[in-house]
């Protein structure tokens, strides 16, 4: 037999190619300590399809699990994942406890992997009673041998995130016994940065947001003064590891200024 025979072998096969090329071309000293994605498109992905919106969410944390594997794979040390925004919390009832579900047997997957630390970011009082206390328990686990942290951002809203963290600061200026003259005239971006829920973590180098979406919608709005933003046309169950390839192989060609 041909070895291009079948419809699709040839096409299969020239992209395999391709991405095995890319990998080997991208220089692993450029890429990033800490990405951010913007896991967006789930719901449009299954109605391409006309799959009920469950299946589309269920696609989409599986493609969490496979994108962490290519993270580990390239030495990609942090990455956080916007998982449940503080808006989404306003979706039907029924599509909110399915998607719960789906997040709450994403953590048991993550558990299972004893080379995965996580750290909870967001609010979990907005979260079910079985989810709170699962996405706690999981962020207490401390592996042998860390691979890559993962901060997933659930029930997560960027502003709520910088409100948090002043109100942190200022209970904690009043433990101290500080007023809050004394707060405001020695106020620093550092003294913020704190407290925020990344505290202590490298700001992302890269953000990633799929399904052609151009924004923010909240995300790391401090933590991503100076990243690198890379807007992908995918929807996130589509997302392939060719596309992650080609938005590190962009993040590395540019001159980060940091400001200057």
């Amino acid at each position: 037999m041909h070895l291009f025979s079948g419809p699709f072998r040839q096409p299969k096969l020239l992209y395999n190619y391709y991405e095995r090329r890319l990998g080997r071309s991208l220089d692993l000293s450029s890429v990033p300590r800490h990405i951010g994605v913007m896991v967006d498109g789930n719901r449009r992905w299954a109605r391409q399809f006309n799959a009920p919106t469950g299946q589309g969410h269920q696609a989409g944390a599986d493609k969490i699990l496979e994108f962490l594997g290519w993270c580990q794979d390239l030495g990609i040390k942090v990455v956080t994942l916007y998982m449940l925004s503080t808006d989404n919390m306003s979706r039907s009832p029924e599509e909110l406890d399915e998607l719960m579900g789906i997040i709450a047997n994403t953590l048991d997957l993550l558990d299972a992997d004893a080379d995965i630390s996580v750290h909870a970011m967001g609010a979990p009082e907005l979260l079910p009673d079985y989810l709170a206390q699962r996405l706690s328990s999981l962020t207490t686990r401390v592996p042998a041998k860390e691979r890559i942290h993962v901060n997933l951002a659930i029930g997560y809203g960027g502003r709520r995130e910088i409100v948090d963290a002043v109100r942190e600061l200022l209970h904690d200026a009043d433990t101290e016994g500080r007023t809050m003259a004394d707060v405001a005239d020695s106020l620093t971006v550092d003294d913020i940065s704190k407290f925020l829920y990344t505290r202590g973590q490298p700001d992302p180098d890269l953000v990633i947001r799929t399904s052609g979406e151009q924004r923010l919608s909240g995300f790391l709005m401090w933590q991503s003064a100076y990243s690198e933003f890379y807007f992908c046309e995918a929807l996130w169950p589509a997302f392939r590891r060719i596309d992650f390839l080609r938005a590190l192989r962009d993040y590395a060609g540019r001159s980060r200024r940091f400001g200057s």
